[in-house]
């Protein structure tokens, strides 16, 4: 039983590695609603146009690049027909204080390309903690969206990276791997269960013909 549900985790991975190539292939999509960044879309290039909201920007912390402590931090940005993004701009070391950085976004209309993907991967947490000031630990959209007071949508805009992986003109940097959805990982824990598995069933073997 725990090799199949290994081996449906593999397809189920397996399938969404395909979907990341295939979406990788397409050409960019012009995002003109929130709506338009379903779950569908994930992975495909896009580009988005508005204005920042600079003081609804949060940064999520604990979050490394390189062995370095630091913040990944991702502002909303009001599409032209006023629904909202979310674009996460890039990662920010830590200060030695661990006081939170100061990234602001550019102001006045600016036009975004970038990558769609899931909300960044929450850490467990004990006991929930809310947010201090604009610093969060994990993300929920549904959280973030009544803490803003407005919407956004269920996909987030990954700023497409600079040329080569450096810290840009405001500080931030743009490092988004390859999906890797752990597919392998999986067809290798479905065949240590079914070793188990056979295991059991020759020493059961074993010990009954001794016994008999």
């Amino acid at each position: 039983m725990l090799g199949n549900w290994q081996a449906r985790r593999a397809e189920f991975r397996g399938n969404l590695e395909a979907q990341a190539q295939a979406m990788a292939g397409q050409p960019p999509l012009m995002l003109k609603h929130a709506a338009d960044a379903t779950l569908e879309a994930r992975y495909r290039r896009a580009t988005a146009e508005g204005e920042f909201i600079a003081d609804r920007q949060i940064l999520l912390d604990n979050r490394t690049h390189d062995g370095v402590a630091g913040y990944r931090v991702l502002t909303p940005l009001t599409l032209d027909d006023g629904s909202h993004l979310l674009v996460d701009r890039g990662w920010i070391a830590a200060t030695a204080r661990r006081e939170p950085p100061h990234a602001p976004p550019p102001s006045g209309r600016v036009s975004i390309d970038g990558r769609l993907n899931l909300p960044p991967a929450s850490f467990i947490e004990l006991k929930h903690l809310p947010p201090v000031g604009n610093v969060w630990q994990n993300l929920d959209l549904s959280e973030y969206a009544k803490a803003a007071g407005f919407s956004v949508a269920p996909m987030i805009l990954e700023q497409a990276p600079s040329r080569p992986v450096a810290p840009t003109a405001d500080g931030l940097v743009r490092d988004w791997p390859a999906p890797d959805l752990g597919r392998d990982k999986n067809i290798g824990y479905m065949w240590q269960w079914y070793g188990f598995a056979a295991l059991t069933a020759v020493l059961w073997l074993a010990f009954s013909w001794r016994k008999a």
